[in-house]
């Protein structure tokens, strides 16, 4: 049961002595810790009585001492140890330094900042030679002894990195193909030369869709999946368990990721092709009245085998960047989940970023090959 904060005031020896009684906490203390300021206000040679005080929490403690302050001359104060423990801890928390203000930031700080940016570049830019160097180390090792490769990892990571990810892509191309075909027919149809749809689609599929596509979903299912995985074994601390067995991480993890993905890529831009080429046949068919031996036999003889290879040869290299960035970033994870949540983050925003990236670059290549 409950009783409200009060205090009477004792003559003795030593002056008066406020005895304090009830609970004073924020809850029962009303205007106790008022009328105790206000009696102590001015007073000489006051001591404090807790021993008979119930309930004493944080608020309960500041008033007392807040009333002590406003004395001046307190002599002592009596309390149980729990009591006095408390009282010295809000104590020692109003003399706490205050926080510091935030000054607004100066010219020269933006300097700072961009200084190091440039210096995080420049370790980012260490730190990914250093994960080639140690992949192509794993990659060589593998190369000369095969039976050191994790085949069985290998290919439970096909599975889930690759082959679950046939519907997407193929569901995904299939839709892009068609609108490729009804935003060309209905562009060349003002020209009267709509059936030349049928190269637009198969240039389109053949040369740029299929593997941008592929390499844009497998950025942001496979490199994230890839980051997460590792990421959380390094949080667990399982990584450092494995090399104080002696087994190596790019062995165990990187390397099985890694060639999982540059495995399975032809496969999914040859099913991307199929699906994009579906939907361009499907809009073709139906707009244009452009049957199946008409299309596929303009696509022969216009548009050729060579784009499809063309298209196919940047899928290897989409494969090794997007599993090396989502297995560094995974590398690089801390601690706790924030630094897991913005290594996820970045393997997919630098996974994206760099298949438009070698895409364009590779579309610059060709065409100075007139290719």
């Amino acid at each position: 049961m409950t009783e409200a904060a009060d205090f009477r005031l004792e003559d003795s020896a030593d002056g008066k002595t406020a005895v304090l009684t009830g609970d004073w906490t924020a809850v029962d203390m009303g205007t106790a810790n008022d009328r105790l300021a206000r009696a102590l206000k001015g007073g000489r040679q006051v001591s404090l009585d807790l021993n008979h005080v119930g309930r004493f929490d944080t608020s309960g403690a500041y008033e007392v001492l807040r009333a002590a302050e406003v004395n001046g001359s307190l002599n002592r104060i009596n309390a149980p140890a729990n009591v006095q423990r408390l009282l010295d801890l809000v104590r020692d928390a109003t003399k706490a330094e205050p926080t510091p203000h935030i000054q607004r930031r100066s010219f020269h700080q933006l300097f700072d900042r961009i200084g190091r940016g440039v210096f995080d570049i420049g370790v980012s830019v260490f730190d990914t030679l250093v994960f080639n160097g140690h992949l192509l180390l794993a990659t060589g090792r593998a190369l000369r002894n095969p039976r050191r490769v994790r085949w069985a990892a290998v290919i439970d990571l096909m599975e889930r990195a690759g082959l679950d990810a046939i519907p997407v892509i193929a569901t995904t191309t299939f839709f892009i193909g068609a609108v490729v075909g009804l935003l060309g027919a209905n562009m060349l149809k003002t020209f009267g030369a709509q059936v030349f749809v049928v190269e637009l689609i198969g240039v389109a599929v053949l040369r740029e869709f299929n593997v941008l596509i592929t390499a844009l979903l497998l950025a942001g299912r496979s490199a994230s999946s890839f980051a997460a995985e590792i990421g959380a074994m390094k949080m667990n601390q399982e990584i450092d368990a494995m090399q104080v067995l002696g087994v190596d991480a790019f062995d165990a993890l990187v390397f099985p990721r890694f060639a999982a993905l540059f495995l399975t890529i032809p496969l999914l831009v040859f099913i991307a092709t199929i699906a994009g080429l579906a939907g361009g046949l499907l809009v073709a068919s139906t707009a244009l009245g452009i049957g199946p031996d008409a299309f596929f036999q303009r696509l022969l003889d216009n548009v050729g085998i060579t784009n499809f290879w063309v298209g196919l040869s940047k899928a290897p290299i989409m494969a090794v960047v997007i599993a090396g960035i989502g297995c560094r970033q995974g590398m690089e994870v801390g601690g706790d989940v924030e630094s897991l949540g913005r290594r996820v983050t970045a393997a997919v925003v630098h996974a994206i970023f760099a298949a438009i990236l070698i895409d364009a670059v590779f579309a610059l290549i060709y065409m100075k090959l007139n290719i």
